[in-house]
C-alpha cells in the first residue's frame, strides 16, 4: 500500500519542525510539500529552517522547497501547524477544496462541527465528521492546546471510574510553548511569567468538549475547570499541579488502580505514534520532572505524580507533558493517524489527485 502523502502547513516555526521531524520515516505516511512564509518561498527547506531540534533537518524534508500558502498539488492530507492568526481562513480554505484537514491551531477547536480530538479519550467524536464534510468531501479535525491534552489524559481514568465535578489546575509552561522566538532570555531568566494571553480560557473550555459527548451535536461535559498558566525557565515540558473533585468516594488505592490500569483503545494502541503508556504514574514523590520525564514513550506519554489527598477538594497530583510533542506535533500525528484507520482519510491515488 503505498504511503499518504502529507502537506505541512507552517513548516519552519517550532511545531512545524517537529511535525517534519515525526513524518520523516513515516510508515503510512510521505512528506511531499512544505508550506511556510512568503519569505521562504521557492528557497530549500534546509537552506531557511531555523532548525531547533539535535543534529540537522531530515534529508528528505531538507531538499523540499518551500510552496506558498495555496492548494498543496497532489496530496491526500493537510496538517497545520499554522499561527492562529492566518489558521483559520486558511484550514477553511482547504477542507472547502476538498482536503482532510488536521490542525494544531486554536482557530476552529470549539467549531460547533469540528471534533475537538485525544485519541485515547474521545475518539468516537470522529462521527461528526459525516455531518461536518464539506460539499467537496474536505473536513478539519483539531488537536486541543498543550496543556490541555495533559490535563484531560490525567483525568480520563478518573472520568471513567468514579467522574470528576471539579478541576483546579496551576501549569508551570515551558519557554518552547510560546513558540521559537515567543519568550526572551531576559524577560524568562530568574523569572516566572504569571500571564499567558488566552491559555487560561482554553483550559477551562477545551475539557467540557473532549469529555462531552456527540449526539447529532457536540454536548459538552458537566465540568467546572478554574485555570492559572504560568510561563517558567523550562525548554520542553509542561508541568501542571491538579487537584479535582470526584462525583463518587474513592481511596487513594482506587485513585492509583484507576490511573495504573488506564490504556488505549486496541485500535488506538496499535496506531505508530501511540505511547506503549498513555498514562504513566510515578510513585517517587520527586517525580514527574521536564527534564527526567517528558520523553517518556517517545514524548507522547503523559507522567502523573504526587497522587494525594486534596483537603479543598478530593485528590490532588502533578501532571507532566511534552508541549511540542504530545501537546502538538505528536498530537495531530496520532489524529491523522486514527483518520487513516478509520477509513476517514484515503490516498488519491488512481483516483485523480487534487490540485
Amino acid at each position: 500500500m503505498p504511503k499518504l502523502r502529507v502537506a505541512v502547513l507552517g513548516a519552519t516555526g517550532a511545531v512545524g519542525q517537529e511535525l517534519v521531524r515525526l513524518l520523516d520515516d513515516h510508515p503510512w505516511f510521505s512528506l511531499a510539500v512544505l508550506v511556510a512564509s512568503d519569505r521562504s518561498v521557492g528557497r530549500r527547506y534546509g537552506d531557511v529552517v531555523d532548525w531547533r531540534s539535535p543534529g540537522f533537518p531530515p534529508r528528505g524534508a531538507s531538499g523540499l522547497v518551500i510552496q506558498a500558502l495555496g492548494r498543496p498539488p497532489g496530496v491526500d492530507l493537510v496538517i497545520s501547524a499554522l499561527d492562529s492568526a492566518v489558521a483559520g481562513s486558511a484550514e477553511a480554505e482547504f477542507a472547502r477544496a476538498g482536503y482532510p484537514v488536521v490542525s494544531n491551531s486554536s482557530s476552529h477547536r470549539m467549531d460547533p462541527d469540528v471534533p475537538l480530538v485525544i485519541p485515547e479519550v474521545n475518539a468516537s467524536h470522529l462521527d461528526a465528521l459525516q455531518a461536518a464534510r464539506s460539499s467537496s468531501g474536505g473536513f478539519i479535525v483539531t488537536n486541543p492546546n498543550c496543556s490541555t491534552i495533559g490535563l484531560v489524559l490525567a483525568l480520563k481514568p478518573l472520568w471513567d471510574r468514579f467522574g470528576v465535578s471539579q478541576v483546579q489546575v496551576a501549569t508551570m509552561q515551558a519557554i518552547s510553548g510560546a513558540g521559537l522566538d515567543g519568550v526572551s532570555a531576559g524577560m524568562i531568566s530568574d523569572n516566572v511569567l504569571p500571564h499567558i494571553p488566552g491559555e487560561e480560557e482554553k483550559l477551562e473550555t477545551e475539557p467540557r468538549k473532549i469529555l462531552g459527548r456527540w449526539e447529532g451535536a457536540f454536548l459538552p461535559a458537566g465540568l467546572a475547570v478554574s485555570a492559572a498558566c504560568h510561563r517558567v525557565a523550562v525548554l520542553h515540558g509542561h508541568l501542571e499541579a491538579v487537584s479535582v473533585k470526584l462525583k463518587s468516594v474513592a481511596t487513594v488505592d482506587e485513585v492509583v488502580d484507576a490511573l495504573e490500569s488506564f490504556r488505549a483503545a486496541p485500535e488506538i494502541a496499535a496506531l505508530p505514534s501511540s505511547p506503549p503508556l498513555p498514562v504513566q504514574l510515578h510513585h517517587r514523590p520527586d517525580r514527574p520532572q521536564p527534564r527526567l520525564d517528558r520523553g517518556a514513550g517517545r514524548g507522547m506519554t503523559v507522567s502523573v505524580g504526587r497522587v494525594r489527598e486534596c483537603p479543598v477538594l478530593d485528590w490532588k497530583f502533578t501532571v507532566l507533558n511534552h508541549n511540542l510533542v504530545r501537546g502538538a506535533a505528536g498530537a495531530a500525528l496520532l489524529n491523522a493517524e486514527l483518520l487513516v484507520a478509520r477509513g476517514q482519510v484515503k490516498s488519491t491515488l488512481g483516483a485523480g489527485a487534487r490540485g
